[in-house]
């Protein structure tokens, strides 16, 4: 339900029938009716003709059916302006910059917002860091509501009616969150200018494809509508400057946020289960609880690839956990009409009327700070028997190629960024270079050996 099942057209609506075929089924009709009946006929025929050119015959997606509602929506520059003004009340706890970047003639750029308790302590390290993006689907606007609600309560300038000040004070004491608010501005242009089933950015490519891990395979249902990853994984600036952003930050929490349907994901997306092992099952306990107190037992829990109908290959989340390293990557998914036409795509992912809109809102603000305070619990559980052991983690070389090289520091505490691409190949020259090695030792041995015997006989 992240992207609709089918491309405009198919599923439940037929297939739209071309202009010489209508034209062509309507004249075998003429034969059988009579001289008025034929001047009628003609007449239709020359209106649906005239209203099939206005609508654009070679253009066949329909309009959708339920415009964007701008007494509850805000425009994408109305959005950030009040999120920047937001900012600028509060210096004390917020602070607001802008990354952009190019590529080929393409240009992009996001907004991020930094939320510390103390501006003073954003660098301290026993600090627990939480990454959020909203909007990176341009026709998801409920998302990036939901962004403005959460900096809003942040800042203090809106509250949580059913939390208790003290104890939310208390974990947000511990905590930096770095909010982006709208990740695909320039795919949000295009929805506002009238294409409401954009999903992808400005030019064509879903941000939510683009990433490295298991990039570009399709499956059987792809859609390239929908699914464009890119020419390569990171080919687009929007991607690249959430990359940077991830391995500058080092974010322990990392929340990708969407609508299209209610649910709770975690890892994977590019596979039909769950990672192993012990933080993989308390990640699910908590997203059950999530499930049970903030949604009502209606959301789906779980991972995407398990749970959202297909398998989605190059996703954000996928590569937060498995590349970046996050302990606690998820994707949640705020919103969706499930009766809403495929053609409907304001409906199927955004509230329409206030009631429900405000439900969205104040439901997902409570979820999400209920997740900081269940996360930051788990995250000093693991924390206190890492003290306890003070072990480093044994790796095969396989899992080091694949992304553990990403945790090492250079001299000056920054990680260490790995290209992903060409892994396989790396791994193959290791190997022969390990092989190499074991001979060229293995024949100096043999040498030292060989040249001991002689001197040996030598002596005697």
């Amino acid at each position: 339900m992240r992207r609709r099942m089918r491309l405009i057209w198919k599923g439940r609506d037929e297939p739209p029938i071309s202009l010489s075929s209508h034209l062509h089924n309507q004249m075998n009709r003429v034969q059988a009716l009579s001289l008025s009946s034929f001047l009628s006929l003609v007449i239709a025929l020359v209106l649906s003709s005239f209203l099939w050119h206005v609508n654009g015959s070679t253009n066949l997606t329909p309009p959708s059916f339920t415009p964007i509602n701008r007494d509850l929506y805000h425009t994408s520059e109305a959005l950030m302006e009040e999120i920047k003004q937001l900012v600028h009340r509060h210096p004390d706890k917020l602070y607001m910059e802008t990354i952009g970047s190019n590529n080929k003639g393409y240009h992009a750029e996001i907004s991020v917002v930094t939320y510390c308790w103390n501006r003073k302590e954003i660098d301290d390290k026993s600090k627990y860091r939480v990454l959020l993006s909203f909007g990176q689907h341009g026709r998801e606007l409920i998302t990036t509501e939901l962004a403005l609600r959460i900096l809003s309560i942040l800042s203090e300038e809106e509250f949580l009616p059913n939390m208790d000040p003290k104890s939310l004070n208390k974990t947000l004491e511990r905590l930096v969150v770095k909010v982006v608010p709208m990740e695909n501005l320039n795919g949000r242009k295009l929805v506002e200018e009238g294409d409401l089933c954009e999903r992808r950015n400005g030019r064509g490519v879903d941000l939510n494809r683009n990433w490295s891990v298991d990039w570009g395979k399709k499956e059987k249902d792809y859609d390239p509508y929908e699914e464009n990853p890119g020419t390569a994984p990171f080919s687009e600036p929007e991607t690249q400057i959430m990359r940077k952003l991830v391995v500058l930050f080092e974010p322990h929490i990392w929340v990708n946020v969407h609508s299209g349907m209610e649910a709770l994901f975690m890892p994977y997306d590019h596979k039909n289960r769950t990672p192993d092992g012990l933080p993989s099952r308390r990640m699910k306990m908590m997203l059950d609880e999530l499930n049970h107190l903030h949604c009502g037992n209606r959301c789906s829990v779980g991972s995407g690839g398990g749970s959202v109908g297909y398998l989605a290959h190059g996703t954000a989340t996928d590569y937060m956990y498995d590349i970046a390293r996050v302990p606690m990557a998820f994707t949640f998914e705020i919103y969706g009409d499930t009766t809403a036409s495929s053609k409907d795509c304001f409906k199927m992912f955004n509230p329409i009327d206030l009631n429900t809109f405000n439900r969205v809102l104040n439901g997902w603000s409570s979820a999400f700070f209920a997740m900081f305070n269940k996360s930051t619990h788990q995250l000093d559980n693991l924390r206190s028997k890492t003290a306890m052991t003070n072990l480093s983690k044994l790796v095969s070389i396989d899992d080091y190629m694949n992304g553990y090289l990403v945790e090492r520091r250079n001299r000056y505490g920054k990680k260490i960024e790995v290209i992903d691409l060409g892994l396989q190949e790396i791994r193959t020259y290791f190997r022969l270079f390990l092989l190499s090695s074991v001979l060229l030792l293995f024949m100096f041995c043999s040498r030292i050996s060989k040249n001991r015997q002689i001197v040996s006989g030598m002596s005697f």
